[in-house]
């Protein structure tokens, strides 16, 4: 019987100008399928992988709004570290 983790989450703000748009999304992408289990991205109870440019981009998050990042995997920790790395930079732009 395998043992069971607790999510991990945390609040993030899209704060680049553009919001989260193709490339930042790529990027996100990009690092959440490095995850050993899921990655989400979560905007007002519509819950998405982030590993999925398409399912990133339905979210359509513009500057300012409140995402919640989550993790299935504690070991996972350093992928979501640098995902909200991402976004404290404002991805770059």
């Amino acid at each position: 019987m395998g043992i069971l983790h607790k999510a991990l989450s945390k609040q993030i703000i899209i704060q680049n100008e553009l919001g989260l748009h193709a490339r930042p999304a790529a990027r996100i992408a990009e690092i959440a399928r490095t995850a050993k289990k899921k990655v989400w991205l979560i905007k007002d109870g519509e819950k998405v992988d982030a590993g999925s440019i398409i399912d990133l981009l339905t979210l359509a998050a513009f500057k300012n709004t409140r995402l919640s990042l989550q993790i299935d995997d504690p070991a996972d920790l350093p992928v979501m570290e640098r995902i909200v790395a991402l976004f404290e930079n404002g991805f770059g732009e």
